[in-house]
């Protein structure tokens, strides 16, 4: 599987494009779109996910790195390893900053999974239901971080989050000629 693409470089390029969101948002927006169902292909992501750019140019490196991010996705959901994270900055960064990005990541999830055209939780198994009934929990949490053991919780939420999705993303998907609606 290819280097993931860094937190730091999507933040770059989603300024180059003057995306307006941020790139935990970006990639929880997009793995959720994903899980649901949606297939605009690398190219038409954004316009799928209700993004578009102000006074970006086409040839923009960040359009490259935008369909590059989509693939990568695609292939880390798919991964029979397991491989998929949530993008989140990286580990050096203020434990504020990344648990901040989690919430991000949750909320852009949520929204991406109606947009790519999940139907609802009626057709979900009872752990699927709480995984999103805990998803939005996350999502419209505001972190408090005051002690040491605050890193292994925010560590313990990120690992329930990324086997969150697949687990959700392994039970949403439609069996091939089929579509959720």
């Amino acid at each position: 599987m290819p280097q993931p693409i860094a937190h730091a470089d999507l933040a770059s390029a989603l300024t180059s494009l003057r995306l307006g969101t941020s790139a935990s948002e970006l990639h929880g927006s997009l793995t959720g779109y994903l899980c649901g169902g949606g297939d605009a292909g690398a190219r038409a992501f954004l316009t799928a996910l209700e993004l578009e750019s102000d006074d970006a140019h086409p040839d923009d490196p960040g359009h490259a790195l935008l369909a590059e991010l989509y693939s990568q996705c695609r292939l880390q959901l798919a991964d029979p390893e397991l491989g998929f994270e949530p993008l989140l900055p990286d580990a050096s960064r203020p434990l504020a900053e990344r648990g901040d990005a989690l919430v991000e990541w949750c909320r852009g999830f949520l929204g991406g999974l109606g947009l790519g055209g999940f139907g609802g939780r009626r057709g979900l198994s009872e752990e699927g239901r709480e995984i999103l009934h805990d998803f939005d929990a996350i999502a419209s949490s505001q972190l408090d971080y005051r002690d040491e053991d605050d890193e292994s919780s925010l560590t313990e939420v990120f690992e329930f989050v990324r086997i969150g999705v697949l687990l959700l993303y392994a039970e949403v998907q439609p069996t091939p000629g089929t579509r959720l609606h």
